[in-house]
């Protein structure tokens, strides 16, 4: 049986699969007051760091990418529903995924973060992990163990394209930013939140 690889911040891993659950999980600390609703976010971009349309963000009011590469699972408002597993997570087939499409990047926003004085630093045992949905088994993953202490949104993850090769690359990136500031860093439109 092959081991769990565990990346490291900056690592880069050939896939070598194509039907991919990618699970997300966190845990907020207690005593923190108001609930925590972090939402994860797929973004498909081009080449030009750029999304073909608004619709190849999917989130939880797009659940679904127009090729129908990217799917959703669904959000967890409070993450009470995980029970210790993945919070929310999102299915990737890369055989479906428009030629156009370099890069799939994975954000964690933290809803209303500024109203309720929330950010990452009040956050812990966050993780993105990969698994290879033809057996089941989980084939990477990566710990933030980053103290993001006034981020309000993380580039967990992404995935991306270089010469045919889908590659993952564990970015950990953070931002003091909400949803709309990824919407307009690669789309030049306007969507409906």
């Amino acid at each position: 049986m092959a081991e769990v690889i565990n990346l490291r911040k900056g690592d880069k891993v050939a896939v070598g699969f194509t039907n991919i659950t990618v699970g997300l999980g966190w845990d907020p600390n207690e005593g923190t007051g108001a609930e925590f609703d972090l939402d994860v976010s797929a973004i498909m971009i081009d080449s030009n760091r750029k999304m073909p349309n608004k619709d190849y963000f999917v989130f939880y009011n797009n659940l679904v990418s127009p090729d129908g590469a990217v799917t959703h699972t669904g959000d967890d408002p409070d993450g009470k529903s995980s029970d210790g597993d993945d919070d929310e997570s999102l299915i990737i087939d890369l055989n479906k995924v428009n030629n156009s499409v370099q890069e799939i990047l994975f954000v964690v926003t933290i809803n209303d973060a500024v109203q309720n004085k929330q950010n990452f630093g009040q956050v812990r045992d966050s993780y993105i992990r990969l698994v290879d949905n033809s057996n089941g088994k989980e084939v990477m993953k990566y710990e933030l163990g980053e103290d993001f202490s006034i981020e309000t949104g993380v580039e967990f993850g992404r995935l991306y394209k270089r010469n045919n090769e889908w590659k993952f690359d564990a970015s950990g990136v953070g931002y003091k930013e909400d949803l709309a500031f990824f919407l307009s860093k690669y789309f030049s439109g306007t969507i409906n939140k």
